[in-house]
């Protein structure tokens, strides 16, 4: 089990659980202010079980790749600390709980979460057929924040908010999938894996997730004006503007030695401090 949770990076739900979050408890707040308390659990069991699915999906289904590249080959597939049978067994039971959280909240929610399924599925097999997997996989960030809009509502009647809200979260997680990639660039070459560091160079890559990341910030801008946050939303953003700076500062064409410190503590950081000030707001108003 705990091979397995590793295999996942359980720990890495914390960039995606903030945002849906955010949006179950901005539609609660517009409807009254109560909280509901079993929706906010019930999304939790379905973001992780989705997100567990999407992980172990993808590292069964790279595993080859990733015994290819000394930056992933010490990885619990490869080196066989989890065996292929019990990540699959792990991925069913996952999808199995997602499916199944989906159908306690709503019929909306259950009708769509086969759609939501099929970008988890598609993006590690979007690294053998096209040169930008990583809009592949903001696609399939976008069902989180979409998701728990949903899962409050039923409906998507007045859902203009998430769906800009979803737009934000899908460009920052494929913006620093954009940086992340640029640290296999050569070995992808190589190994014919595609993305578009591979393709177009490190130096473009990183102009581009910045670029990206320029458009999130002015999304997230938007969205607090469509929901009508407060002063302690701007301060987040404020300090969110800071972390982008500094991410896109630390790693450069010539440096990636920093990749992980800007993919980890840095968007680590920008879905809690949202979350955080979002929350003060919500709570205070």
């Amino acid at each position: 089990m705990k091979a397995f949770l590793k295999l996942v990076a359980i720990e890495h739900s914390v960039f995606a659980l903030p945002f849906a979050y955010l949006s179950a408890l901005t539609v609660m707040t517009r409807d009254g202010g109560k909280v509901r308390w079993a929706d906010l659990l019930i999304i939790t069991i379905a973001m992780v079980g989705a997100r567990t699915f999407a992980m172990a999906a993808n590292r069964i289904i790279d595993r080859h790749i990733d015994a290819r590249n000394p930056r992933t080959a010490n990885r619990e597939l490869v080196t066989g600390a989890v065996s292929v049978r019990t990540a699959w067994t792990g991925a069913a039971v996952a999808l199995v709980v997602f499916l199944g959280a989906a159908a306690l909240l709503n019929p909306l929610c259950l009708l769509l979460s086969p759609l939501a399924v099929v970008p988890l599925v598609v993006y590690p097999y979007g690294k053998r057929f096209t040169d930008w997997p990583h809009a592949i996989l903001a696609l399939a960030q976008m069902v989180g924040p979409m998701g728990a809009w949903l899962a409050v509502t039923g409906t998507f009647e007045g859902s203009g908010p998430a769906w800009v809200l979803a737009l934000a979260v899908g460009l920052w997680i494929g913006g620093f999938d954009l940086i992340y990639a640029c640290q296999d660039a050569e070995v992808d070459r190589r190994i014919g894996v595609r993305s578009v560091p591979a393709r177009y160079g490190v130096p473009f890559a990183l102009r581009l997730s910045t670029v990206v990341h320029v458009v999130t910030f002015g999304l997230f801008v938007w969205f607090g004006e469509l929901v009508g946050l407060g002063w302690p939303w701007w301060v987040g953003l404020a300090l969110t503007a800071v972390a982008f700076g500094y991410q896109h500062t630390v790693v450069t064409p010539t440096d990636l030695s920093r990749v992980n410190r800007a993919f980890f503590t840095a968007n680590g950081f920008v879905g809690i401090a949202l979350f955080a000030f979002a929350l003060g707001d919500l709570v205070y108003r």
